[in-house]
């Protein structure tokens, strides 16, 4: 029995070595991080950069409020027509046809509310599109400011390339680049990455930096869109076209993503995974992936993370 049971102890042992050699590239991620969503969760993700910040202010705040009271209005009307104007109590209906006053009051609120609503969205917007110079402030959690929020001038700039279907990550100053593929559903588990949104190759970039991100298509593919929720970022990779945005995040860990445009059939695999480590983690990083490749590159982070 035990000659039988060795060739099947084997295959264990090299399936766990194979585990441990992909969680070392890829780091061994815990299942609850905010940077990914989990069972029962109401509400957007956690927040680590001032764009989200503005983004959730706006949501929370006017966003939810301006609908919550349109409901209730609707509410209350639909109540009133039911109990005052249903066919017992009104077995004659009115011959009304119009009223100016209440045409005039359902075309000019709605206008209002839009007004009311398209400000501050139109500063969140442009947050997300415009990059740092260490000069402009961005709005972060108050949404009816100016701008109260300093970001210094980017530090690294990173072209994301989206081809059918996986990303390429380009370091553009170092001149490195590597492929990130979806984990398959063992190998996701083997790492502790969650389904669907692991990676073998995560985009790694040092915390309290501005990040430029450089967005593109392969040039003969499809249009693809670059997005991570708890970043507040969301721009089209379109083919011969390079979209510019940035993020600035301020918490170490990883955070996920994915493609949010119906590029095609594996639409639906192309995660997008993003470490944030230490800045003497990302040096050492970044030395070991300009001395060699990615997966030695990893594994120095990992280590580093392990001490």
């Amino acid at each position: 029995m035990r000659g039988h049971d060795r060739p099947g102890l084997r295959a264990k042992v090299a399936a766990s070595a194979a585990a441990l050699m992909l969680a070392s590239w890829t780091g061994a991620v815990v299942a609850n991080e905010p940077g990914h969503p989990i069972p029962g969760q109401i509400g957007l993700q956690t927040s680590v950069t001032p764009i989200m910040d503005s983004i959730t202010a706006f949501h929370d705040g006017l966003l939810m409020w301006t609908i919550s009271g349109i409901v209730l209005l609707v509410l209350v009307l639909l109540i009133v027509v039911m109990l005052r104007f249903n066919a017992k109590r009104n077995p004659r209906p009115s011959t009304n046809t119009h009223n100016t006053l209440v045409e005039v009051l359902w075309t000019v609120v709605p206008i209002i509310i839009l007004i009311v609503i398209a400000v501050p969205s139109f500063g969140v917007l442009s947050d997300q599109l415009t990059i740092p110079d260490g000069q402009r402030k961005y709005l972060g959690s108050n949404i009816f400011s100016f701008g109260e929020v300093d970001v210094p001038a980017p530090a690294l700039t990173i072209k994301a390339t989206g081809y059918t279907w996986y990303w390429n990550y380009e370091y553009v100053d170092q001149a490195k680049a590597f492929d990130s593929n979806i984990l398959s559903d063992a190998d996701a588990a083997a790492t502790g990455q969650p389904r669907l949104l692991g990676v073998d190759n995560m985009l790694v970039v040092p915390v309290d930096t501005t990040i430029r991100m450089q967005i593109t298509a392969d040039p003969v593919g499809v249009i693809h869109a670059f997005a991570v929720p708890s970043f507040g970022i969301r721009i089209d990779a379109v083919p011969g076209r390079l979209n510019e945005t940035w993020f600035n995040a301020r918490k170490v860990g990883v955070y996920y993503g994915q493609c949010s445009e119906l590029c095609g059939k594996d639409h639906a695999f192309m995660p997008i995974g993003v470490r944030v480590v230490t800045q003497e983690e990302f040096a050492t990083w970044m030395a070991a992936l300009e001395a060699g490749n990615v997966a030695s590159a990893n594994a120095t982070l990992t280590a580093s993370a392990a001490q």
